[in-house]
Formats: structure tokens, C-alpha cells, sequence
């Protein structure tokens, strides 16, 4: 049985980043790669990426934020425009 750590988007950054309330203390021994699945309403993404990521534009993905806590993003554009996705959205990582 896979482990999970559930979680919610709390806010909308101004670019439009959705970040959520899972920190970075909850995620300490979760694996990076791929054997992890980060999912927010019928939107998935493989691996927790960091602030230095080099992942091209428009990719989907989650990453660990300066603020210490996951944040989900589309490169260079707005996940919440491009997703439709709003604060309380319910956010899960498997691995």
C-alpha cells in the first residue's frame, strides 16, 4: 500500500502558482523522483523538483518553494488560469 501525505491549496501566488499547506518538514523522507505522484484535482505530476529546477516552459510541476512548502506551478505561465484550480482544492502525494 502506497504512503500519502494530503494537503490543500491555500493560496494563489501573484503568477499564479498554487501553494499548498504541505511543508517541507512533512515531506522530509518522501522520495524526489519519479516514484512520487503529486495530484490536485484531475492534474498529476511526477516528482517534487527544487527552486533551481531547469524543467522548460509550460511544464506542470510540483516543487518546494522558498516559502518551505509545496508549491504547484505550470513554467512560466499560471497554474490556477491553466488548470482552473482554486484555493481549498484538495492536493495528494503517493509514492
Amino acid at each position: 500500500m502506497p504512503s500519502q501525505i494530503s494537503g490543500t491549496v491555500v493560496e494563489i501566488s501573484p503568477s499564479g502558482d498554487l501553494i499548498t499547506d504541505i511543508s517541507a518538514d512533512r515531506l522530509r523522507g518522501v522520495p524526489r523522483d519519479e516514484r512520487v505522484t503529486v495530484r490536485c484535482d484531475e492534474h498529476e505530476t511526477q516528482g517534487i523538483f527544487g527552486a533551481g529546477h531547469s524543467e522548460p516552459a509550460c511544464t506542470f510541476l510540483a516543487l518546494l518553494g522558498e516559502r518551505g512548502v509545496l508549491e504547484l506551478v505550470i513554467v512560466g505561465e499560471s497554474a490556477a488560469i491553466m488548470l482552473g484550480v482554486r484555493r481549498g482544492e484538495a492536493v495528494t502525494v503517493t509514492w
